[in-house]
């Protein structure tokens, strides 16, 4: 009589496991089946040369997602390239996935190229300030990287990225000097 409420209760908790797994593996078939359809549509309509910036930088981030740096870095410069001065706002998330393209190449000069462009049009992009700081401490130039995190921090003050790095780099340039 005791087993078999233990063997209940086990068989209970595994079919709860088994059913959450379940679901879980059915969302993500589910998410990789949209994101591959839309990663179909995009190419099969920017090959034929009829896209527009938006549609490009969708290409290219999906790209970025599945790890084709070349290939995304060539669609996010096609995205730059189609680019209306109505949209010139968008350069800047633009030119932050570029960045992000060559930093993931280990192209850190050009990664850091990207970054300032971004911030020119758009000095308080938080996103792109924090890339910076961590492509200068990837190149050891940890001043520019304290720097770079605290703009970011000026910009948004619980940046907790910013605040966790910048405290590092001050300890780690007090104890070098």
């Amino acid at each position: 009589m005791e087993n078999s409420r233990y063997l209940i209760i086990y068989l209970s908790i595994l079919l709860a496991l088994l059913s959450v797994a379940a679901v879980l593996v059915l969302r993500q078939a589910f998410k990789t089946r949209r994101t591959e359809m839309t990663l179909s549509r995009l190419q099969k309509k920017l090959t034929s040369g009829q896209g527009e910036a938006i549609e490009y930088y969708e290409l290219g981030s999906l790209l970025l997602d599945k790890k084709l740096y070349g290939q995304s870095a060539t669609y996010l410069k096609q995205a730059l390239k189609h680019l209306s001065d109505s949209e010139a706002d968008n350069a800047a998330l633009i030119h932050n996935a570029l960045g992000y393209v060559y930093f993931s190449q280990e192209q850190l000069d050009l990664a850091i190229r990207e970054y300032k462009e971004a911030l020119k049009i758009s000095p308080d992009y938080v996103t792109a300030l924090n890339n910076l700081g961590h492509t200068y401490e990837r190149k050891q130039l940890m001043s520019q990287a304290l720097e770079a995190y605290e703009q970011s921090l000026a910009a948004d003050p619980k940046n907790a990225t910013a605040k966790r790095r910048s405290e590092s780099l001050r300890k780690r340039l007090a104890t070098s000097a």
